[in-house]
């Protein structure tokens, strides 16, 4: 198994398979009702000028999460 990063670190245009949540409550629900699932596969699309939000891409939709939320999602890189 390949080394997990925070979501918030993934460079742009990389791709990504969610593993795990570092916190549980409201926060990490509402990302789980939004689709981002652990196995889901995700890729960053942009940042902001200043680095907060990020643009997924998920699902066949793109989903724009701050960096705190990003901060709480464990990713294995994928190729």
């Amino acid at each position: 198994m390949a080394a997990t990063i925070k979501l918030s670190e993934l460079a742009i245009g990389a791709s990504a398979v969610v593993r795990e949540f570092l916190k549980t409550g409201s926060a990490s629900i509402r990302l789980r009702e939004m689709g981002l699932l652990i196995g889901t596969r995700v890729t960053l699309v942009r940042t902001a000028p200043l680095g907060d939000p990020l643009e997924l891409k998920l699902r066949g939709y793109n989903l724009t999460l701050r960096k705190t939320e990003a901060d709480t999602v464990l990713v294995e890189l994928t190729t």
